[in-house]
This record gives C-alpha cells, structure tokens and sequence, in this order.
C-alpha cells in the first residue's frame, strides 16, 4: 500500500528549515541570473551598436563629402565579411529624393534590399538615428542601424547598416552557460552551508531529544548537561515536571497503602467476631467480608497499578521476570507434573513496572496452569514499529496450554470481572480482569484465542522500551 505524502507542517523542524532556506537561496539565484542576463544583454547589444555606428559614420562620411579625396569608400570598411555573399552583415545607400530612388549596396546584399526600420514603426532617437531588429534577405534576424542625411545638392540619403545577431546571441549563450555553471556550485555551497547551519543550530534539540528518551528508557532519572539560553528554561521546567509526576505517585502509593491497612484492620475484626458464631447473620457476615476483602484488594492493586503505569522512565527487563515466575510455578503445579516452556529474548524490554508485569503474566501462566494437562508454554516476542509509522514498539507475550480450551462465545465471559467459568477450580474470578485492567493503564492489550496446542492462547501486547 502507497504510503500518503506528509503534510508540510508535519515535516521535522530541520527538514522544513532546510527547504525554506533552499527554496530562498533558488530564487535569489534565479532573480539574480534574470537580471544579470538582462544587463548583459543590453550592454552586448549597445556594444554591437557602437561597432554598427563606426560603419554607420565612415559611410555617411563618404556620403556627405563626395569630394573628399581622403574619404574612405563604403567598399574599405575593412569588414570582409560585407563582400561575402549573404554573410549577414550588409550596408546600404538609398537616395530619396529621386523618383527611381538610386541604390548603392554592399556585394553581400547579393541584389536584395535591407528593409526600412521607419516601415517597422521604430522610432528616431535624438538625432534621428533609428536601431532596433529587422528579418534580413535570407530570413536571418539583423541587428540594424539606419540615418537619413541631407547632403543640400548632393540628394538625400538612407544609410543602412546591419549585421547578423547570431554573434549576440552567441556571446549571451556563453554567458548564460558561465552564469548557470557559477550558480550551480554556489547553490551546492550554499546547500552544504545551510544544511551545516542547521545541524549545528538544531544539535542542542536533538540532544534534548536524547536525554528525554534517556529518561523514558529509564537510563536517567533527569535532564542533565548544558542548554542553550532559550533551551534551558524547557529543561528546567521538564525536570520540574519529571520530579512533580514522581512525587505525586508516590503520594498516591502512600495513600493507597494507608487505605489498604484503614480497611484490612476492620475487616479482620468483623471477620474474626463471626468466626465461632454458626448463626445466618455470622454466616452472611463471613461470606460480604470476604467479598469485600476481594473487592479492597483488587480495586488498591488497581490503583497501584494505574499509579506506577505513570511514572515517566519506568523500564523491567522481562527475562529475568518471566524466569523467576516459571521457576514460582513449576514448584506449585509440581504435583500434576506441568511443564513450563520459556522462550524469550534476552533483550526484552517492558516500558513499565516490574510488579505489574509479573501481576499479569503471573496470572495468565496460572490460569493456564490451572486448566493445562501437561503443558504450558510461554513466549516473548518483540513487535517493532513499521517504518516510517509514529507507533511505539511492543513486546507480545503469548502463553498456551493443552487444556479443553474455551469456545468463543464465552472468552468475552471471561473476561467479566468476578466471573467464574467453572467453580470447581481455585480463585475468586478476578485474575483475567486484574491483567485487562492493568494492561490497560499501559495501553495494552488482552485477547483470547485457540491454541495450536489444542487449548486456550492468551496474547498479551504491552509497550516495549527501545533496545
């Protein structure tokens, strides 16, 4: 299955500086390389102007004085190219004052005719000087000056005087490749430099990232180490937080523990009073005691429970738990010679109390016990996040048995606090919604299913602490 695009403002802080600044630095090179071509090309197209208006003049010298034996003919420009058949660069000499107006050309022009930019709606500059672009005879695009002199007698004059703009256009591709290559490696710099920035500026997060996570694995108790100034202030109030949270719970284990001995001692007493009276009040005071000595325990064990589950930084290693119970339970089903099979990982990790996870695993091997003919096996295994999912990891315990099982319509039943499936076996129907309760102040899970040993599956999926 694809997995959907992040949204923008789910991306990691790095991430999202690093784009801003990125994207920033393109278009600053984009707008900048705009710019730079556009000067470039205007000062490359005045600097063909300026070599057109050398030929322009020398011509209109040469028209101006017809006299002058020093004068340069239009023939020894000293450009070849003139006198090269449509080479591109091409003067001509219109007189306009005649009605068959005469036409002197350079060889280039090969009979064809330079079109007229005052035709093309190019307007004269100070002087009368017209420039500005214009199709040639072979459909090559021109760069063109042209000037109208008045020479009195002499007539009236169009001088022309064109070239190709492929040499424009040459020298703006090159400049243009320059441009783009210099960017590159100053975009690539200047990519390298922000993710440098970044990483630097953003290393006292990660490490307060690190010392958090420290805490949740339960390798510190809190934050240490130096902080920026405006990190500092969130560290002291974390610790702050860190130390509040242990001191309310143990508050409430304190409390819980007051009310457990408050409420025993009563209840011992009346238990006690009824004990040598045979009588139905003795009888029914006997049987709600024991009720509510049932209903005291389970709701402080609770209690404790949902207590511990919110100490930040709690962690059990659960090999060393899940040994000691099988040893526990070997010795008490010794008589009807029940095997107990361990499989698990040396590095599992619970993210919680030790006396939590041995309460639910503890009843779970005894419920099985209770029902196995003469097998009980308990697994451990570790479930890892998918990646790229914000799911915590888990560990799975799973224990099976090869007793009668359980049909599906009952499991549910069984679950149900104080329901007893069978009164012929041992308990007060408690120990299946103790583990759902404290499960569940973890967040974790309880389900019953079949057992390919032919009995009852209890998997259990508690929060797992990063190996």
């Amino acid at each position: 299955m694809k997995r959907p695009l992040r949204r923008l403002d789910q991306l990691p802080i790095a991430t999202r500086l690093f784009y801003a600044a990125a994207l920033w630095s393109i278009a600053l090179l984009v707008l900048t390389g705009l710019i730079l071509t556009t000067i470039y090309r205007r000062n490359t197209e005045r600097a063909f102007d300026d070599r057109l208006g050398v030929y322009l003049r020398a011509i209109v010298s040469d028209v101006a004085n017809p006299g002058d034996d020093t004068r340069t003919e239009p023939g020894q420009l000293g450009e070849p190219r003139f006198e090269l058949a449509l080479s591109g660069w091409y003067w001509q000499i219109t007189r306009m004052d005649m009605q068959n107006a005469e036409v002197r050309a350079s060889r280039s022009l090969f009979a064809s005719r330079l079109p007229k930019l005052a035709d093309l709606n190019v307007e004269p500059e100070l002087g009368g000087l017209r420039r500005g672009y214009a199709v040639g005879p072979d459909q090559r695009r021109l760069r063109q000056l042209e000037r109208v002199i008045d020479v009195g007698d002499e007539g009236i004059y169009l001088v022309q005087v064109a070239g190709s703009v492929e040499e424009i256009d040459q020298q703006i591709s090159d400049f243009e490749l320059a441009l783009v290559v210099a960017f590159a490696f100053l975009g690539l710099g200047l990519a390298g430099t922000t993710a440098m920035q970044v990483r630097y500026g953003l290393r006292p997060l990660r490490s307060l990232r690190e010392e958090v996570t420290a805490i949740r694995r339960g390798d510190k108790e809190k934050l240490d180490g130096s902080f920026p100034d405006d990190l500092a202030p969130l560290a002291g109030e974390l610790n702050l937080l860190i130390s509040s949270n242990r001191d309310v719970v143990e508050r409430a284990r304190t409390h819980v523990g007051n009310l457990a001995h408050a409420l025993k001692t009563p209840l011992s007493v009346l238990i006690n009073e009824a004990g040598p009276d045979a009588s139905p009040l003795a009888d029914k005071v006997r049987e709600q005691t024991a009720v509510m000595r049932d209903q005291v325990t389970y709701y402080l064990d609770r209690a404790r429970a949902a207590a511990r589950s919110s100490v930040i930084g709690s962690v059990t290693d659960v090999a060393p738990v899940m040994q000691r119970l099988v040893r526990t339970f070997e010795k008490i089903y010794r008589d009807r010679h029940i095997a107990f099979e361990l499989t698990c990982p040396s590095d599992a990790k619970f993210r919680g109390e030790p006396q939590d996870l041995e309460e639910m695993v503890g009843n779970l091997v005894d419920n099985a016990g209770k029902w196995a003919s003469a097998r009980v096996g308990i697994t451990v295994l570790r479930v890892a996040a998918a990646p790229g999912e914000a799911v915590s990891p888990e560990i799975e315990l799973i224990i099976d048995d090869d007793g009668p099982g359980l049909p599906p319509a009952m499991r549910s039943e069984a679950l149900a606090r104080g329901r007893r499936l069978d009164e012929s076996k041992p308990g007060s129907g408690l120990g299946l919604s103790i583990v759902v309760d404290v499960a569940s102040t973890y967040s974790g899970k309880l389900k019953l299913d079949d057992s390919p040993q032919g009995g009852l599956r209890a998997v259990l999926r508690l929060p797992a602490a990063d190996v």
